[in-house]
């Protein structure tokens, strides 16, 4: 585990439906202790339930589980959804992730797509492995949109940086 974790949660929930809910109220409340603002802990909120409502209904054909991850930086919380309710590491799922392509048009996304563009529009990064089941790893930075801050502690845009 990265030795920058602060605090490292894992929960393994049965993926039904009526455990969508629970999902949410612990990363809402694991994102208040951590200190996000209540727009954010929202935002956060609707991107875990689109990931956990994804393998309710695309994962399993008979039981299974959500696995659910939070590993708590100082200055990010990183969310890891995944499927096939089998044990995994961590690590080695990191290293066959890819970037979400938000570029696409929404027309083009085969079914669950849009639940994916919507995550992709809430959380600063998202990026998904599908190798043995799937895994979708989401970011939220503490400080807004995790961009770097300038002196007065206003984040700077990417045409501040290049004057």
């Amino acid at each position: 585990m990265d030795k920058n974790v602060l605090d490292h949660i894992e929960m393994k929930l049965p993926a039904r439906a009526e455990y969508v809910g629970v999902a949410r109220l612990t990363v809402s409340g694991i994102a208040s202790r951590a200190g996000y603002s209540y727009d954010d802990i929202e935002d956060l909120k609707v991107a875990v339930a689109e990931a956990c409502t994804n393998v309710v209904d695309h994962a399993y054909e008979e039981d299974g589980f959500i696995r659910m991850i939070f590993d708590i930086y100082r200055d990010k919380i990183e969310i890891v959804i995944a499927d096939r309710g089998q044990s995994f590491d961590q690590e080695d799922m990191k290293k066959g992730l890819g970037p979400v392509d938000a570029a696409k048009p929404i027309e083009d996304m085969r079914e669950g797509g849009l639940g994916l563009f919507l995550i992709d529009s809430l959380m600063d990064e998202v990026e998904i492995n599908g190798e043995k089941g799937v895994a979708i790893v989401m970011t939220k930075f503490l400080q807004g949109d995790g961009r770097e801050q300038n002196v007065n502690g206003i984040p700077e845009t990417n045409a501040q940086k290049q004057q």
